[in-house]
């Protein structure tokens, strides 16, 4: 089975291109809806977050507000590594988990896994391929404000905590580039899915 990471920044279509994937048979693991699993009140990361970070990222219901969170931890790069340290490894767990059951069904499938961060936090040398997906920055922040109802102003800040775009190509095996229509990206996602099938047999 090959082991495939997907990777962009905030706003490049990578839920776009891991729909299309998706399509053809792999299985895609969404990084962000894992972090959202191990932060609900019944997963694994609930208790040591609120010890760490208090009672206020509560919501009425109890459970914890990721924007409350978010504007707790962002823009302070040691709460966001705590933040991390908390999140990352059981999002990882529960992630390869997911790829084992996959593994066991399809032993020559092919499983991605979608996030932001794979090569600023090294976790792209876990995978056989790295995907990047890129636009333009203008791009990034106008489908990022239509999509989260942030301002121009928060999505920019994200932009530049991220590393830049020409700096993960470094990084990257394959690049789909969405800057253009639909038509053009699910082209350019078909030959690399056809490249890895071929990697495959």
């Amino acid at each position: 089975m090959l082991k495939i990471g997907l990777t962009g920044g905030i706003g490049c279509g990578k839920s776009f291109v891991g729909e299309a994937l998706e399509g053809y048979g792999c299985l895609v693991v969404h990084a962000d809806d894992l972090g959202h699993e191990v932060l609900a009140r019944e997963g694994a990361t609930y208790t040591p977050v609120v010890a760490e970070f208090g009672k206020e990222i509560l919501d009425e219901e109890g459970q914890i507000d990721r924007r409350a969170l978010g504007a707790l931890v962002f823009g302070n790069p040691e709460k966001l590594e705590r933040l991390n340290a908390l999140v990352h490894p059981a999002v990882i767990r529960r992630e390869e988990e997911l790829v084992a059951e996959f593994a066991a069904r399809q032993p020559d499938g092919i499983a991605i896994v979608e996030a932001a961060i794979l090569v600023e936090t090294g976790s792209y040398k876990r995978f056989d391929k790295l995907i990047l997906v890129t636009c333009r920055e203008d791009q990034q922040v106008e489908r990022a404000m239509r999509r989260n109802g942030a301002s121009e102003v928060d999505v920019r800040a994200r932009i530049g905590r991220q590393m830049p775009l020409a700096e993960k190509r470094k990084f990257a095996d394959f690049v789909i580039d969405t800057s253009g229509e639909k038509a053009n990206t699910l082209r350019q996602t078909r030959a690399v899915y056809d490249t890895l099938r071929r990697i495959k047999s």
